[in-house]
């Protein structure tokens, strides 16, 4: 199948490592895409910092895909560490890399093999615990 924007080795690995990695407490890997190579690319990682914080140290102005492990608890007691994929599409982004974000969402969610996402357009805003947690335990 042909596609507009290539998910590289070295990005799937990365994803991987996190997926399967032994994240305790909040933990999150942001993706971006270099427009110049029509490719994606590890662009941070985050270990140890709240929803919040990594809300802050995301960019205003560019797209991002940031897959998140956080730690869950549930009414009854019990502690999970479920993946939710954070679609990071400010507004003032430019028009040709959110059309190139938007048209790989679906594939990069196939890729990361995660099933919950959340999609955040107004900035930090939009990006806290309880939205995460909203969306985890709908």
């Amino acid at each position: 199948m042909s596609r507009t924007v290539d998910i590289p080795l070295d990005v799937k690995d990365a994803l991987k490592k996190f997926r399967f990695g032994n994240n305790k407490g909040t933990a999150g890997i942001s993706v971006k895409i270099v427009k110049a190579s029509l490719s994606m690319a590890v662009d941070e990682e985050f270990k140890d910092m709240s929803i919040d914080e990594i809300a802050e140290e995301l960019p205003e102005s560019s797209p991002r895909y940031v897959l998140i492990s956080h730690e869950l608890k549930h009414k009854d007691g019990r502690i999970s560490y479920p993946l939710i994929l954070i679609n990071w599409a400010p507004s003032g982004s430019p028009t040709d890399l959110m059309t190139l974000h938007a048209s790989s969402l679906s594939y990069f969610q196939q890729t990361a093999e995660v099933a919950k996402v959340l999609e955040v357009r107004d900035g930090a805003e939009g990006l806290t615990t309880e939205t995460v947690e909203e969306r985890l335990l709908a």
